[in-house]
């Protein structure tokens, strides 16, 4: 009698309104798979979500969805996917800023990384750049500074404002180079691009993935990378560190997922993206862009990455003097 009714008990259970989410998995994925990013449609990180989606729908068997959610300095994006069902059908295409800085700058935030979000997979590194306009006589990082100083505070570089990846990335080399430069911020790499080429400011940074289209039209000049080695793709540009040591900003693109999401969606999804990356030919397409797909991790490795990110963020928050608001 109690067996009977302890199968009728669990059969009861099965049977409800809301499946549960182990079953979700065990068909997984059966629908449409969402691909949430912080940035708008266009963008460095949304042109490569774009590309990973397309190719992964073959091998998953449902299309991928890119969600674009801009704003607040990658909050909306980072909090709506937080907060969402753990179900393997949304994920976070993240980036240094949303899993790592953010905690670092805000003393509250509508999401925790280490909380809400599970580490699913490695994307690329996304070196940025200091740039000027093309018909610009600064030719080199030296010719920058050089100008700079001779300016009387008059000479100015463009970033996405103190408290993002590109105002950091400026403020660090205005600081190590002695420049003395203004930092103008701007809503956008899109805004700030086009008063470069206006004329409006004398240099800017900025992620290779937003800038290097502009660039290779020869409308933009990339003078220095910011990357600790010259960046592939782009050989003849020195990198900062060859001049003031140690000089490793680079941003990145990892997937994650709101904690809870099944293992094995994570597992699938994590074993796709490694294969895709492993392609040469999609690893150029990326390059092409402006990231770097050249490394694979599997899900616990991705955890360790951005713990080892966030203590070296720690450090260089430090050092330019910002503190969490």
């Amino acid at each position: 009698m109690q067996r009977r009714q302890l199968m009728k008990a669990v059969m009861i259970a099965s049977c409800g309104v809301a499946p549960s989410l182990w079953a979700q998995s065990a068909t997984w994925p059966d629908k449409p798979i969402r691909f949430v990013l912080s940035q708008p449609a266009g963008s460095g990180p949304d042109n490569v979500a774009r590309l990973i989606g397309e190719r992964l729908a073959k091998p998953l068997g449902q299309p991928i969805v890119i969600d674009n959610k801009p704003g607040g300095q990658n909050v909306i994006g980072a909090q709506s996917v937080a907060h969402s069902t753990p179900d393997g059908y949304t994920f976070y295409f993240a980036t240094t800023a949303a899993l790592v800085l953010n905690p670092l700058l805000f003393n509250q935030l509508a999401y925790d990384p280490q909380k809400d979000f599970v580490p699913v997979a490695f994307v690329a590194r996304s070196p940025f750049a200091v740039l000027v306009d093309a018909n610009s006589p600064i030719q080199t990082i030296d010719d920058l500074v050089a100008k700079s100083k001779a300016s009387n505070g008059q000479f100015s570089i463009g970033d996405e404002g103190p408290r993002t990846f590109s105002g950091m990335t400026a403020r660090l080399f205005n600081s190590r180079s002695k420049a003395g430069a203004n930092l103008v911020p701007y809503a956008n790499v899109g805004v700030g691009s086009q008063n470069l080429m206006g004329g409006h400011v004398d240099a800017m940074v900025a992620d290779l993935a937003s800038t290097a289209q502009l660039a290779k039209q020869g409308k933009l000049r990339v003078i220095a990378t910011t990357a600790a080695k010259r960046v592939p793709g782009w050989e003849s540009v020195p990198a900062l560190s060859e001049k003031y040591g140690n000089f490793d900003m680079v941003g990145w693109f990892a997937i994650v997922a709101p904690k809870g999401t099944p293992a094995k969606a994570i597992s699938k999804m994590n074993h796709e993206v490694n294969l895709l990356l492993a392609d040469k030919e999609l690893a150029a397409r990326i390059a092409n862009i402006g990231p770097l797909a050249d490394a694979t991790m599997s899900e616990a490795d991705v955890g360790k990455f951005l713990s080892s990110e966030t203590v070296r963020w720690t450090e260089v928050t430090k050092e330019i003097g910002i503190l969490p608001e």
